[in-house]
């Protein structure tokens, strides 16, 4: 069931699709804004930010990408692309330019609904008597949205949040690309690998004294991704 008050901000060109998407979210009991142009969605977002914002790629005027860009310079907001092909290079254009989550054209309406739900959760908090996690000079507070390294405020989206904290959790352990989708994106076993590796990517330019030599997010080669205690 949808959280009442939440409201979506869809970024269409095609009226057609951009009305059947805001007549499906409502029917799932959403409160849908939309967009024509990328230009339309950057004033509409500055004048009134929405709980989630659906953008498609191929937008006139200012493409889709540089309206991820542009939210996520404003707000932490969950976000999900949506391109007219499975393109890799389309894929991660768009997770790099900021977005949480991607669809594929034509998608289901529950599908949609699905992936605003995933992206709407937040981090569970750690259980009682463990309020903080610590690790060199990185420490993580789940209850509060709260990370430091070196004592200074780290700001993590919430699904970059909702990553790191699920490794935080269990320091030491392997997470394979399917196990982080299903606990950070519900995705499952046939969610895309690209959500984890470029989250991951983006967490480490955040959280790492040197990205490309990371200390604390690690990849073990050939099973997945661990937080080294």
């Amino acid at each position: 069931m949808a959280v009442v008050g939440t409201r979506i901000l869809t970024v269409e060109d095609d009226e057609r699709i951009r009305t059947s998407v805001k007549l499906a979210l409502e029917d799932e009991g959403w409160q849908v804004e939309e967009a024509e142009t990328g230009e339309d969605a950057i004033s509409t977002f500055t004048r009134e930010p929405t709980d989630v914002v659906l953008i498609d790629i191929m937008l006139p005027g200012i493409d889709g990408f540089e309206v991820c860009r542009s939210v996520r310079r404003l707000s932490d907001v969950p976000i999900i692309m949506v391109t007219a092909r499975a393109d890799t290079h389309d894929v991660v254009a768009g997770l790099e330019a900021g977005a949480d989550d991607y669809l594929t054209k034509p998608f289901a309406p529950k599908e949609l609904s699905a992936r605003i739900r995933a992206l709407l959760r937040r981090a569970r908090p750690t259980a009682p008597g463990n309020p903080r996690l610590r690790f060199g000079e990185l420490e993580v507070v789940p209850q509060e949205g709260v990370v430091t390294r070196g004592g200074e405020p780290v700001h993590l989206t919430k699904t970059e949040f909702r990553l790191l904290v699920e490794l935080a959790n269990h320091p030491g352990t392997v997470f394979s690309r399917e196990d982080l989708l299903e606990k950070v994106w519900g995705h499952g076993v046939f969610g895309d690998g690209r959500l984890v590796d470029v989250h991951v990517r983006r967490l480490r330019t955040k959280i790492e004294a040197d990205p490309a030599d990371p200390r604390h997010v690690v990849t073990v080669r050939g099973l997945g991704y661990k937080l080294q205690p």
